[in-house]
């Protein structure tokens, strides 16, 4: 049993890859409840009211399935991490004045006691992709709350997320560069996320 992750800003294709990578090892695909957080609608209205109960909730979601990828016996491929949830997105909400210090301390005595009992994933890919290749993305899947995001915002969780990678997450890591790539729909590129994911799992190398 491997657990593999996808890490990557909101519209970087982190659960279309997660659905092809499925598909191409046979692997199970595990979904972060996005749509059934039921705080979110209400979070985009009013980001400082909401920030510590939408947090709690991903955490909540995040740690469970941490339990459940724990005691697989098969690999299972991740769509979003925990990490990512209190790296990038508590951070950053902390960071513009969305929690009080009290909510702030709060969720992360939870986290820290929560990582005393679960392991890294065997590898994380981070789909990296710059602020406008994020928007053309989010405008074409057109999810109603996703659309009054502002731009200042997507370029906060960037810095975030590379700071999380680059300085922060002590796993492993392969790197993807979104915007050179169109793994959906152009199948060599497809093609040069699995070498790299091959050499790292299996220390498989391709000419």
């Amino acid at each position: 049993m491997q657990h593999i992750a996808i890490a990557g800003n909101i519209g970087s294709g982190k659960s279309t890859l997660t659905r092809m990578l499925a598909k191409h090892y046979g692997w199970e695909a595990r979904f972060e409840a996005v749509e059934q957080n039921p705080y979110l609608d209400d979070y985009y209205k009013d980001i400082h009211r909401w920030s510590f109960n939408l947090e709690v909730f991903f955490l909540k979601e995040r740690f469970r399935d941490l339990i459940d990828i724990h005691n697989a016996d098969h690999t299972i491929v991740q769509d979003r991490t925990i990490y990512e949830g209190v790296y990038v997105f508590m951070e950053n909400n902390k960071a513009m004045g969305n929690l009080s210090d009290r909510d702030y301390e709060t969720y992360m005595e939870l986290f820290e006691q929560m990582m005393e009992v679960v392991t890294l994933p065997d590898l994380m890919i981070y789909l990296r992709a710059s602020v406008p290749h994020l928007v053309g993305n989010i405008q074409k899947r057109g999810r109603d709350y996703e659309q009054q995001m502002q731009l200042d915002y997507l370029e906060n969780l960037n810095k975030r997320y590379d700071d999380f990678i680059f300085n922060k997450y002590k796993g492993p890591v392969v790197v993807v560069d979104k915007d050179e790539l169109d793994f959906e729909h152009n199948p060599k590129d497809f093609a040069k996320i699995i070498d790299s994911i091959d050499q790292r799992l299996f220390g498989l190398f391709t000419n």
